[in-house]
């Protein structure tokens, strides 16, 4: 029989390689089909590989290969979990502060709030008048438009008494002239000219000048007067000066009258207290007698006897 096989010698002769074959639109399907089936296998294998990590061994320990020294490999780069809020901050609210209008009014307003736009327009013209007003006047190079001291007719004018005041004069005339030019306060005009807190108060009235107190510097600040608009008012109010006198000296000597008057009160309780001290101290300094038991003398009569200054009554037992 072994006889009747022949083995071959050499290899059989290759088959002619087959034409290549058109993929149809089913064998797309497919190959999609298996593709998507290959990518659904390597997920499940990857998430029962991370679900096996967290498996511990018999000593309580996850696997070494699960182990990662990388600080970020727990988490997500594209999505990120929030971190937890500590609940011992308490209630708050975020603002954004880049989208803040600043109202000037001691808010802070949204976007999304509506700004009152005349409110801002105003409140911004205010601020340029301000700041007009704040800056020195120009010099002309013509002589007749620049303003001039009212007593010398110079052009070097004090602009700080020109803003406030109204008052043009230099600042050499408003040393030689301290009787018509110089500052007073609040209280030398409440004192001499007898005007009032609403009267000094009026910038229309008697316009003022703020300074800083020099006594100490969180006291209020000064309010400094001109003298002469001070004494045109109150020689307007009064009538003259002569009765400005004449009203002054009555109320000083009201209030002489009246601290007479509260003095002698005062000297009148002081008597009456002493008079009351002096009676109470006699009336503590009188004797009290402290009798003891009832004694009998040789008579038979009863008696009592102080202890402190032997006081003798006789006392009638029935």
């Amino acid at each position: 029989m072994s006889e009747s096989v022949e083995r071959p010698v050499t290899p059989p002769p290759r088959r002619p390689a087959p034409e290549i074959l058109q993929a149809t639109p089913e064998h797309v399907r497919q190959i999609e089909i298996n593709r998507l089936r290959a990518a659904k296998a390597a997920q499940r294998e990857k998430e029962s590989s991370a679900s096996s990590s967290n498996v511990t061994n018999l000593n309580k320990k996850r696997p070494m290969d699960s182990v990662t020294t990388s600080p970020t490999a727990g988490s997500s780069s594209s999505n990120p979990k929030p971190l937890k809020r500590d609940t011992r901050l308490g209630t708050y609210f975020e603002y954004d502060l880049s989208k803040m209008v600043n109202s000037k009014g001691g808010f802070l307003l949204e976007d999304n709030n509506e700004v009152h736009e005349e409110l801002i327009r105003k409140e911004k013209e205010r601020e340029r008048e301000r700041a007009m007003r704040n800056l020195d006047p120009p010099v002309y190079l013509d002589p007749t438009k620049n303003p001039r001291c009212q007593e010398c007719q110079t052009i070097d004018i004090d602009h700080t008494l020109r803003k406030v005041f109204g008052c043009l004069v230099c600042r050499k005339c408003q040393n030689d002239k301290p009787e018509r030019y110089s500052l007073l306060t609040k209280t030398e005009c409440k004192d001499d000219y007898l005007l009032t807190d609403p009267e000094l108060r009026d910038q229309e009235l008697l316009p003022h000048l703020l300074k800083a107190n020099p006594h100490k510097s969180t006291y209020a600040n000064m309010m400094l007067f001109l003298r002469y608009q001070v004494e045109e008012f109150a020689w307007k109010k009064w009538g003259s000066a002569e009765k400005l006198d004449e009203e002054y000296e009555r109320r000083t000597a009201e209030k002489k009258k009246k601290k007479n008057k509260k003095f002698e009160q005062s000297l009148k309780e002081l008597r009456r207290r002493t008079k009351e001290s002096v009676w109470q101290r006699r009336k503590d300094e009188e004797h009290k007698h402290a009798f003891g038991p009832l004694e009998r003398d040789e008579n038979g009569n009863s008696r009592e006897v102080c202890h402190s200054c032997g006081f003798v009554v006789d006392v009638e037992e029935l």
